[in-house]
């Protein structure tokens, strides 16, 4: 089926990383963009939006035949919390499942890396969300040297093979990258220290992954560019503005939705005679 306006087929075009060297692009890919778009407008779109999400998500969830998996990775204080609330918090919670992914377990590390993960693939009906994920085993890893170069540099393969895995299971991917600029991170790291409400979500430890912004602009254009497939697309949306990042995911997830295309099972036969007293 597939979204049928051609803007829409554009902005996903404009998003999407091909694969392959060069075509991340991360250090020309504006964090501000806003597509030509209004901000008042936006949040009609997204409303507009969102009524065909929970549509789609109806069916999804009776069809019971396929999943979704949306992963979504970023620097810190890009908006994944946000997004999810934006996004997500709107479809019914029955058929949705988020899992956020921090630090290992002792019980996590006695086993492979892809262990946790995939445990908690959605099931056939839901949708399910990667709040960080396996990415970050070929990001954190990576940059802060948790493991050598020869154990992490495998894992690009490792992953691609596992997400080929779900998707021929029945599960469509979708990956996030939500590309925030250093300055707006500045910004957004400043008004946690300077309201009560958010200083619960600043860490001294976010300073030091601040100072090692280009290694992790280099892992992330690594990871990107290795394991953006056909059937588990990489999408770089620009996050600086908030409203524009809303309504680029939530086109983004109905497109995919609709290619899935899901139905309402056939009733049972007979209902038209039934009478109930």
């Amino acid at each position: 089926m597939g979204t049928k306006d051609p803007s829409v087929r554009e902005l996903l075009r404009v998003l999407r990383v091909d694969g392959g060297k060069g075509s991340a692009r991360l250090d020309q890919r504006d964090c501000g963009e806003t597509f030509g778009w209004e901000k008042e407008q936006s949040y009609l779109d997204l409303a507009d939006e969102m009524t065909e999400l929970v549509e789609l998500q109806k069916r999804l969830f009776a069809d019971g035949s396929s999943s979704v998996l949306v992963v979504l990775q970023a620097m810190d204080a890009a908006g994944k919390d946000s997004t999810i609330r934006s996004i997500f918090s709107g479809l019914n919670p029955a058929g949705v499942d988020v899992n956020p992914f921090g630090v290992p377990t002792n019980e996590e590390h006695a086993h492979d890396y892809l262990w946790r993960i995939h445990h908690h693939a959605p099931a056939d009906g839901q949708i399910g969300v990667f709040n960080r994920s396996h990415y970050e085993d070929v990001l954190v890893v990576r940059v802060k040297g948790f493991a050598p170069e020869k154990v992490w540099k495998k894992r690009y393969d490792h992953i691609a093979n596992f997400e080929q895995m779900l998707a021929d299971e029945g599960t469509t991917i979708i990956k996030i990258f939500l590309n925030v600029s250093r300055n707006k991170q500045k910004e957004r790291f400043e008004e946690r220290l300077q309201r009560p409400d958010k200083n619960w979500k600043f860490r001294v430890g976010d300073l030091d992954d601040r100072a090692r912004w280009p290694d992790y602009m280099e892992a992330y254009t690594d990871a990107l560019e290795k394991t953006s497939t056909d059937d588990a697309p990489w999408y770089v949306v620009p996050a600086d503005r908030k409203w524009a990042r809303n309504v680029c995911i939530a086109r983004i997830l109905r497109h995919h939705l609709e290619e899935i295309n899901p139905q309402y099972p056939d009733p049972e036969p007979g209902l038209d005679e039934i009478v109930i007293d």
